[in-house]
């Protein structure tokens, strides 16, 4: 049975047909109600969601504001350069193998956070984001999936200005600072599509469409990917892979995100993040 697992006021929740249950509670205490706790019991997590018209609502979905699902992962990579469009957009060559970066888990925040941008180089970037499951070293490309818990909605914001301001690029550095990272609004098991390799993507500015592809014209799959850090890194519960962005970013059309700006990234059978964009003392 297919999942959507939330994060409601800090604590692990199954969503269904727009109300949430509280983990904790429906299960009696097996399941932690820390997220992070929560997302080691996927087998517990598909049984509860098979019966949950068993137990009572908490509560309705638009009565609360929702978490980062993960909130707190031990690793969170980047992948740039992970889509043709914007390896042409760019003007760089095509990668022979992943292209990866950290994006600090201090960066990861909610689905309507706001990002809180120190400069006017700020740009957006809309992203599938894998989580991982069940952890692992040198995962295989066949078994890749089996340790995937779900799927959610990611932006990879980057100051442009902090990213180049000296070669080599400082992708970490520029695309990690606070509230660089929202995730949301659920994570969905991805037993929940008919092929979780294959969604649409779309990305608004200010209701602006300018980004939209399917998750297919990655470059590197998403079980390469999993092969490919695992084979440096070992993948832990909850870690999380921004699996890169299609054309339509701002930095290579001159078009830099100002004060007020709201950024809109959906993916199909995922759900939306908005966030709106505020200017900070630097």
């Amino acid at each position: 049975m297919t999942f959507t697992f939330a994060n409601v006021n800090g604590k692990s929740a199954l969503i269904s047909d727009g109300s949430f249950f509280d983990l904790e509670v429906i299960s009696d205490g097996a399941v932690s109600a820390d997220p992070m706790e929560a997302l080691a019991e996927p087998e517990t997590l598909h049984t509860l969601s098979s019966d949950l018209e068993s137990f009572a609502a908490s509560g309705m979905v638009d009565d609360v504001v929702l978490g980062a699902p993960v909130p707190r992962p031990a690793n969170s990579f980047g992948i740039g350069l992970n889509y043709q469009t914007h390896v042409d957009e760019a003007a760089m060559d095509t990668p022979e193998v992943p292209m990866v970066f950290a994006k600090l888990p201090s960066c990861i925040t909610g689905p309507t956070s706001d990002v809180q941008m120190r400069s006017g180089e700020c740009d957006y970037e809309g992203e599938l984001v894998v989580v991982i499951g069940s952890g692992g070293k040198d995962i295989r490309e066949d078994r890749a999936w089996e340790h995937v818990v779900g799927l959610t909605v990611g932006e990879d914001f980057s100051d442009r200005g902090a990213q180049f301001m000296s070669t080599p690029a400082q992708f970490t550095l520029g695309k990690s600072m606070d509230s660089f990272g929202p995730t949301g609004p659920v994570l969905v098991s991805t037993d929940s599509f008919t092929d979780p390799a294959d969604l649409e993507l779309r990305t608004w500015v200010n209701e602006e469409l300018r980004q939209h592809d399917r998750t297919s014209s990655m470059i590197f799959s998403i079980p390469e990917l999993i092969s490919f850090i695992s084979r440096h890194v070992t993948l832990s519960t909850g870690d999380l892979i921004f699996t890169g962005t299609p054309e339509g970013v701002g930095f290579r059309n001159g078009v830099f995100l100002i004060d007020g700006d709201v950024v809109r990234t959906s993916i199909e059978g995922i759900g939306t993040l908005e966030n709106r964009c505020i200017s900070v003392p630097d």
